[in-house]
């Protein structure tokens, strides 16, 4: 099950097993060949948890301006869904972004993990480019770090920086764990700069890299326990 899983080859899980390194449902697996259920058993290796079930799928999505979080519209109107058209699985998105904002959205069918993500108890970080005009001055890192109060209550930003400035534009670099819509638009608009393009280039530990606009690719392994990490240590 680990060797179908990436882990290693055959030998090699059993020598992970056999250094104590994997572990099923919280205990130590003593001996080779332990019968579980890929369904509901927890399996890990170096506290790491290991996606063992083949019919769940994980995707990161660079999703295009203009294209609807939605799998569906009445309106006709494109959606992400149209973007995963060829995969067979019934997928859905984890959390959303405005159709006007580009970037990151993570599609899965793995329920419990979806909605661990969204649940705001549990503080998963969002980051954002936004390209806002200029000139953007020192203080408004510590004035939207300090928090600001919009129309729903406060919010504050876990970090903000200065990533180019030129000309009558500037890019600036957000990070948050809020969830709420249009969050980052509002925010920068209250403070005088309105966002003219906002790119998601993070969820927690993964990354938007290089990847083009309107493709997916299967978060890797590690990404996977990254984001099991972050959601399971809260119960």
């Amino acid at each position: 099950m680990l060797a179908a899983a990436g882990i290693g080859s055959r030998r090699a899980c059993e020598e992970l097993i056999a250094a104590g390194r994997v572990r099923v449902d919280g205990a130590p697996v003593l001996h080779m060949g332990l019968r579980v259920d890929p369904l509901t058993a927890v399996i890990e290796v170096d506290g790491d948890r290991i996606n063992v079930r083949g019919d769940l799928v994980y995707l990161a999505l660079n999703k295009p301006r203009g294209v609807l979080s939605a799998m569906s519209d009445d309106r006709g109107r494109r959606t992400v869904a149209d973007l995963v058209a060829d995969r067979p699985e019934r997928l859905f998105h984890v959390g959303r972004l405005d159709a006007d904002t580009e970037g990151l959205l993570l599609l899965t069918n793995d329920g419990e993990l979806a909605h661990r993500l969204m649940h705001p108890g549990f503080g998963v970080s969002k980051t954002y480019l936004a390209t806002v005009p200029a000139p953007v001055p020192k203080s408004l890192a510590r004035r939207l770090r300090a928090g600001i109060e919009l129309e729903d209550g406060p919010v504050r930003v876990d970090a903000f920086r200065l990533v180019q400035e030129q000309g009558t534009r500037a890019i600036v670099e957000v990070v948050l764990h809020e969830g709420r819509n249009h969050i980052v638009r509002r925010l920068l608009a209250e403070v005088g700069h309105p966002v003219e393009r906002l790119v998601r280039t993070a969820i927690g530990p993964v990354q938007l890299g290089g990847q083009r606009a309107g493709t997916t690719r299967e978060l890797t392994r590690v990404e996977l326990a990254a984001l099991h990490r972050l959601v399971d240590k809260v119960t």
